[in-house]
């Protein structure tokens, strides 16, 4: 216990250390220009990261267009259709195989089936590559959860006369709303911080971009390049992104794990 202890403090330490140096350095750099404007070239003060708070939502929400319906369909089919045959197994390992998969690999996937056969960076195969990241932790929430629903809840529907598709639509999901939407949040909250995938298919850009077949900024790699950078504006502007992001993310967890503690099934 004793050891355990000192672990956990240990641990707790280096979080409040690290989080104490990103509000402090952090803050400092927010303003309202920091929101509003793009970036200042290079050795000048100023600027913002306006493009880069865009692209990160524009590429998240195609992200999660793609990833939700997917995941969703194929969490549904291994709960309500093959639950114990062969071929639901086989998808179930192999998708706690892509699970573990690290996110640099899917990245250098994406490229090498989008980005090169396009001939340019783009926004969208920045998201088909967090979307491949995603499927897997939708799917694995909504088989769990969509088990947790009682089976007599579902025989009972059956015995009213619905059929197995409305059982599962208006039924099963019901019963399992909320343990689906914190499955999504997590996954959410996930792909919003991943850098690596993104060097290899979105890129970046320092200007306004909105065609999403072409390079677009994102928080996290404007992070990435802007803390190697010589310049100090430029890195107080990395920390300045480094609190926004992790704010956001934080307040993803704590909704996914507000609605995790309060869901109920039946």
């Amino acid at each position: 216990m004793t050891l355990s202890s000192m672990s956990a403090l240990v641990s707790i330490f280096f979080l409040l250390w690290i989080l104490k140096d990103l509000v402090v350095r952090g803050i400092a750099a927010i303003n309202w220009d920091f929101f509003t404007h793009l970036p200042a070239p290079p050795g000048e003060e100023g600027g913002g990261i306006r493009h880069a708070i865009y692209g990160t939502l524009v590429i998240t929400a195609m992200a999660s267009a793609i990833a939700i319906p997917v995941g969703l369909l194929a969490g549904t089919y291994l709960s309500e259709y093959a639950r114990h045959g062969r071929f639901g197994l086989v998808v179930r390992f192999l998708s706690d195989i892509l699970l573990s998969v690290p996110s640099i690999i899917v990245g250098t996937f994406v490229y090498a089936i989008m980005v090169r056969p396009m001939g340019t960076f783009s926004a969208l195969s920045g998201a088909v590559a967090l979307a491949i990241i995603m499927i897997p932790v939708i799917l694995k929430t909504t088989d769990e959860v969509l088990r947790l629903v009682p089976d007599v809840v579902r025989e009972a529907a059956y015995a009213l006369g619905a059929p197995r598709w409305v059982v599962i639509t208006k039924v099963v999901y019901r019963g399992a709303i909320t343990g689906i939407m914190t499955g999504i949040i997590l996954a959410v909250a996930r792909i919003i911080g991943e850098t690596a995938p993104l060097l290899f298919t979105s890129f970046s850009n320092n200007f306004w971009e909105t065609n999403i077949l072409r390079p677009m900024a994102t928080m996290t790699v404007v992070i990435f390049n802007y803390a190697m950078s010589p310049y100090e504006n430029w890195q107080s502007i990395a920390w300045g992104a480094s609190f926004v992001l992790t704010v956001f993310v934080l307040v993803l967890n704590l909704l996914g794990r507000f609605l995790f503690r309060g869901r109920k099934y039946g």
